[in-house]
């Protein structure tokens, strides 16, 4: 049975671990050969490892700060090398330091937007080059519903998300003459590590602004990544897809 994505070269960034990992095993199981990229070597050797075990040899691990331009395009070339091209990016790197804005400071303004904004300039900076050239591409970005609607405590992180939204837009204007395509998907309320800490009475009020009642998974933006990457949404640019139980109408 041929795989919608099958002999496609994927990079997913922030891959180490929640949203990232989950993206990373649905489209190796669509087919896809993965680059793991986190930046802790342990946590994409271990989803390397899990994807490899799933879908043999389709997965290679590669570690690092997707903040850092010089390794992030040292480290696309070392990936076109290792596989041959790329067809695919998930820019899903991300991180938070939320706080009021009278109390934030400059380092965590520019950690936030160095790692949400500027890694996924720089990824799709070093790639977009073999994607013009194969004249072929499909670039998703991992934005936030903070993006669009804001969230107190988060300025930094909604401005990183944002940007995204610009950016990725802008972009899709500028590549659609090369069948590339550029999409952003919005996530809410999702259940990972970072969003289990918060309080309880934090999660029940979030939880009553969402009309389906309940917290997304990863595997509901991992979806939603696979379509957007496959040849079903080949007509589809510059869009935001909200995935979030509707909290964001």
């Amino acid at each position: 049975m041929i795989k919608p994505l099958e002999h496609q070269v994927a990079i997913v960034t922030g891959a180490g671990r929640g949203i990232g990992e989950a993206i990373a095993l649905h489209l190796a199981l669509q087919g896809a050969k993965i680059a793991v990229v986190s930046r802790s070597e342990e946590n994409s050797q271990r989803v390397a490892s899990h994807l490899n075990n799933e879908e043999e040899g389709s997965a290679k691990a590669y570690a690092l700060d997707v903040a850092n331009s010089s390794c992030v395009h040292q480290v696309a070339e070392q990936i076109i090398g290792d596989f041959g091209r790329i067809d695919i990016l998930v820019n899903n790197a991300g991180i938070t330091r939320d706080t009021l804005l009278m109390r934030m400071s400059e380092q965590d303004w520019d950690d936030v937007l160095d790692t949400n904004l500027k890694g996924a300039f720089n990824f799709t900076h070093a790639t977009l080059r073999s994607m013009m050239k194969a004249r072929y591409g499909r670039i998703i970005n991992i934005s936030s519903i903070s993006g669009i609607m804001g969230n107190a405590g988060q300025t930094n992180y909604a401005a990183s998300k944002a940007g995204l939204i610009g950016f990725s837009k802008s972009l899709a204007r500028e590549i659609a003459s090369r069948n590339i395509t550029v999409n952003v998907i919005a996530p809410g309320f999702i259940t990972t590590d970072m969003t289990s800490v918060l309080s309880e009475d934090i999660q029940k009020n979030v939880l009553q602004q969402i009309p389906l009642a309940r917290f997304g998974q990863p595997a509901d933006i991992a979806a939603a990544v696979a379509y957007l990457a496959g040849p079903h949404a080949a007509y589809i640019t510059g869009q935001v897809l909200a995935v979030d139980g509707g909290m964001s109408m």
